[in-house]
């Protein structure tokens, strides 16, 4: 894959391109040759598109957001992220300014951050035979609809989680302080104590999400932020099934 940015093939490195603002989402599911008669919705909507961070430039912005987000509360953000096999680095961008990025690392041979702290919980995960992922340098801008970017991020990370590589469960450290938003809007419990993480400088939680729980709230819930306003829950963000389904098909086909 091509990882150099041109206005000729920022069609096809985009993932998934939605409007930030309350209209609805535009179908994913369309095939490569129908994409080239929607740049006219995109110039009337600001509109947001996710790509893989693929390229060294890429990694960098997405860097700078984390820093952004995080070194002003005293959090060490220093190292940027880097291109392991295991790892994949989602991004946001709205008009090149990155506005949210989240890294999903598959558990290998390797091993997973959360080991450092956490090893004998997802060892027994582990043993359970169950596929470990974990989210890590996670941020989106303030500035933007977080709720909506919030969740393409984390749909498209399930995505390549569950759909491609057959996770069954998703495991985050978070400052205990925000550990009720992912328990309320995306359905973790606690499943590690509170604990010093040396690599942020900062107290954590571990938090698990199993993608059965995942799955049947992005089925129920899905493309449905218009009929059901009310939920508090970032699962009516989320895409539709039909374009989970289309998403699904194309990243499967390498596109």
């Amino acid at each position: 894959m091509n990882t150099h940015d041109t206005p000729a093939d920022s069609w096809a490195k985009t993932i998934a391109d939605l409007p930030l603002g309350p209209g609805p989402l535009r179908s994913l599911t369309l095939e490569r040759q129908e994409l080239a008669g929607t740049n006219s919705l995109a110039i009337e909507q600001d509109m947001f598109k996710v790509r893989l961070a693929n390229s060294e430039g890429r990694r960098e912005s997405a860097d700078l957001l984390i820093k952004k987000m995080y070194a002003w509360r005293g959090y060490d953000t220093s190292g940027v992220l880097s291109d392991t096999p295991n790892r994949i680095t989602l991004m946001a961008d709205l008009k090149g300014r990155v506005i949210g990025t989240l890294t999903l690392g598959l558990d290998s041979s390797t091993g997973l951050l959360v080991d450092q702290l956490y090893k004998d919980e997802i060892d027994r995960l582990r043993q359970e035979k169950r596929f470990v992922c974990e989210f890590t340098k996670l941020a989106v801008d303030q500035d933007s609809h977080s709720q909506r970017v919030l969740a393409a991020l984390f749909h498209l990370a399930y995505i390549y989680a569950h759909n491609i590589h057959g996770a069954t469960d998703f495991v985050i450290e978070v400052n205990p302080r925000h550990a009720v938003f992912y328990k309320r809007m995306l359905g973790f419990a606690q499943l590690g104590e509170e604990r010093m993480c040396p690599r942020v400088n900062a107290p954590a939680v571990l938090l698990r999400l199993t993608c059965e729980y995942a799955t049947e709230n992005t089925k129920k819930y899905g493309g449905t932020m218009h009929e059901l306003p009310d939920v508090r829950s970032l699962y009516p963000f989320a895409f539709s099934p039909a374009d989970e389904a289309g998403i699904t098909q194309r990243l499967m086909r390498g596109e």
